[in-house]
């Protein structure tokens, strides 16, 4: 039986004070409702994992036309999901068409973030916990996007870094650069 998210949770340490908060968050959101990925809540929950080419050292990157940011794949849980890394896991899959991608190099939460989502497909502004994990694949070649705006792009870790946007993918790729580097 895969750990639940609160054991996922008790075992991941936050690595700033900004990230205590949004375990916090996170903790009183799973604690308030039964099935807190419920897209309807103005804070849910969402899984996404960030795809390594170890031997190379590169990174795979979608992106996301809503946000119009490069980004890691990941996404919604489905009705019934509850595990974060089964989630982050099917995300990929979908996203990527990479058949043999596996938890890099543990399957533990490797960052929590609290990112805000503009409105759109009539769905009013709102926040996703986002639940982050690292994976790997072997055959980066057999990448493919799931439609033609969701464009995908090996990169190595500084032109990803310049690439995003986000501070917070910054982040999650500062923390992988030390597990590739080592």
């Amino acid at each position: 039986m895969p750990p639940t998210l609160a054991m996922l949770l008790d075992r991941y340490r936050p690595e700033s004070e900004a990230e205590t908060n949004d375990v916090q968050r996170v903790r009183a959101l799973v604690e308030a409702t039964s099935d807190p990925w419920r897209r309807d809540l103005p804070l849910h929950l969402t899984a996404s994992a960030l795809i390594a080419h170890p031997p190379t050292a590169r990174v795979l990157l979608r992106w996301h036309q809503r946000q119009q940011a490069w980004l890691q794949v990941g996404g919604h849980g489905d009705p019934g999901e509850s595990d974060p890394l089964a989630i982050a896991t099917r995300e990929a899959h979908e996203e990527t068409g990479l058949a043999d991608l596996a938890p890099w190099s543990s399957a533990e939460i490797r960052h929590v973030v609290i990112v805000s989502v503009p409105a759109g497909k009539g769905e009013p502004a709102h926040e996703h916990a986002d639940i982050r994990f690292f994976m790997a694949t072997q055959t980066p070649d057999a990448a493919r996007a799931e439609n033609a705006k969701a464009l995908l792009r090996w990169l190595s870790l500084a032109a990803a870094r310049e690439a995003t946007s986000e501070p917070n993918l910054r982040e999650t790729l500062a923390r992988m650069e030390r597990l590739l580097m080592h």
